[in-house]
């Protein structure tokens, strides 16, 4: 089955998800510095993260609600990458203690019994094993996303983790002068979208609803960032974002938590 190319499902192919693809991809960059072992993923997207992770593991397996095909991806001579095909929670057919790291980014915010979802993370865990978490930073959204359960504060992606989990280190994503001049053309570009909703629909309205019209205005307003400001759209690497301790300012959450 072809996956719909929403704005959720960030391509590397597509020039005008480069901002948001290039921090997608700094969390696997730096979560390939991290891992070690039996690994697992929940969340493989497109599945350009295979081939960062897996040179790093000795097992590597891969979860997705949609099927699939992550033989390209794979590393050559590599023949640890294992994909299922999904919908979590609960990880039906994982055992419990049975991975070293878990790692997921961008998904939490689209799961709607969060709890659950991190409980059978730390199920799957081996004990001393660590889950990386990646998500939108809510106080840095710059209008409310349909497609999305929920989005979290600092403060509130850090209690939640500690209701599973013993120890967590709440990092953030941050971008350079690049970045942050996007993200004020971003932000102006919505503002004008956003001003023809003076009855707020956008909070008021059930999210499935405004799930297509969100998705396509924002396609089409990345893709006239992308023609109004080629050079710097397509200039983004990802080295113009760093990770440092999570605060307000940050765009992404990228939290560590270890199970005892």
């Amino acid at each position: 089955m072809k996956i719909l190319q929403t704005a959720e499902r960030v391509s590397q192919k597509d020039h005008s998800d480069n901002y948001v693809f290039q921090r997608s991809l700094l969390a696997y960059i730096e979560a390939a510095k991290l891992i070690s072992g039996k690994v697992l993923e929940i969340g493989t997207g497109s599945g350009y993260g295979v081939n960062i992770i897996a040179p790093h593991t000795d097992e590597f397996v891969t979860i997705d609600k949609y099927q699939a095909d992550v033989s390209d991806e794979a590393p050559a001579g590599k023949s640890n990458v294992t994909f299922i095909q999904m919908n979590v929670p609960p990880l039906h057919g994982i055992p419990s203690g049975s991975f070293d790291f878990v790692i997921t980014f961008q998904v939490i915010e689209h799961i709607q019994k969060d709890n659950i979802f991190l409980q059978e993370i730390s199920r799957v865990l081996k004990s001393g094993g660590k889950l990386i978490v990646t998500t939108p930073n809510k106080k840095m959204s710059l209008t409310r996303n349909p497609w999305h359960v929920r989005e979290y504060t600092v403060q509130e992606l850090e209690q939640l983790l500690l209701t599973s989990f013993q120890k967590v280190q709440p990092l953030g994503v941050f971008g350079n002068e690049a970045i942050m001049d996007y993200y004020a053309r971003n932000k102006a570009a919505v503002e004008r979208i956003t001003r023809f909703d003076v009855l707020n629909l956008q909070y008021r309205l059930p999210r499935r609803l405004l799930q297509i019209p969100y998705d396509i205005l924002n396609r089409l307003n990345r893709k006239k960032l992308l023609n109004s400001n080629k050079e710097l759209v397509t200039g983004i690497t990802y080295e113009d974002y760093t990770i440092r301790a999570a605060d307000d300012d940050c765009f992404d959450l990228f939290f560590i938590a270890e199970k005892a």
